[in-house]
């Protein structure tokens, strides 16, 4: 009897065992899903995909070579299709960084006064603080004011912090893009950070853009701002 009741254990143990393997490979697959859908969303790596699929125009392989002689001609036929859309896919690049270096010149006043809003250099105006998500607009006017006594409560019971304390911080940890980017120790250093900004390049330069990280005076370097430079190949 002994046996047998440690031959249907050893069985429920297997069991388990089956379906925690099932549970953890269907995790396993939404993970991995989760990176796919991040990874394709990333365009440095959309970029290096293109790049590797176009090298392949030039790359011949065994099983191109044994193809009949009216196959391969097809063949090259798209390889051809492929060069040409690579080009105009190029194009495309080249008026989209020229959009870009538009927009960024009108976007410039806007972001300047945010600068300002965030490092306490400039006090917005209760014009420019009213805001009203289309949420608000079903609240009853009764509990917006008791929404308000209480927001001023608290105002009165804490200090007066100037602009706004570990905005780029805040913004790198809840940007889904970014989040996964920003590790523990590099906390510290973000609560430094006070701007950044986005220079292009001029229109009779080759394509590039550079990100610049402004920092406050901190105890980790020295350097005000810290820069990264991005070139774009277009080849036509």
């Amino acid at each position: 009897m002994a046996d047998i009741d440690n031959k249907e254990q050893s069985e429920l143990d297997q069991d388990l065992d089956d379906v925690e393997e099932v549970e953890t490979g269907e995790e396993t697959k939404i993970k991995a899903r989760q990176l796919t859908v991040q990874m394709m969303q990333n365009p440095q790596i959309l970029a290096a995909l293109q790049e590797r699929l176009d090298g392949l125009v030039e790359t011949p392989t065994g099983y191109i070579e044994s193809l009949p002689r009216v196959v391969k001609r097809r063949v090259n036929a798209l390889k051809n299709l492929q060069v040409k859309c690579a080009q105009i896919e190029a194009k495309f690049y080249e008026e989209v960084h020229d959009l870009e270096r538009k927009y960024a010149v009108l976007d410039q006043p806007l972001f300047d006064k945010r600068f300002e809003i965030i490092n306490a250099i400039y006090e917005p105006t209760e014009e420019e603080c009213e805001w009203k998500p289309d949420e608000e607009d079903e609240i009853s006017e009764e509990l917006k004011e008791k929404a308000k006594i209480e927001d001023e409560k608290k105002d009165e019971e804490k200090e007066d912090p100037k602009g706004i304390p570990e905005f780029w911080l805040t913004v790198f940890k809840n940007v889904d893009l970014l989040s996964d980017m920003v590790q523990e120790h590099d906390e510290p250093i973000l609560k430094h950070l006070k701007e950044i900004k986005v220079e292009f390049s001029d229109a009779s330069q080759p394509m590039s853009f550079v990100l610049e990280f402004h920092f406050e005076p901190n105890e980790y370097f020295t350097n005000e701002v810290l820069t990264k430079t991005y070139r774009m190949r277009s080849e036509r």
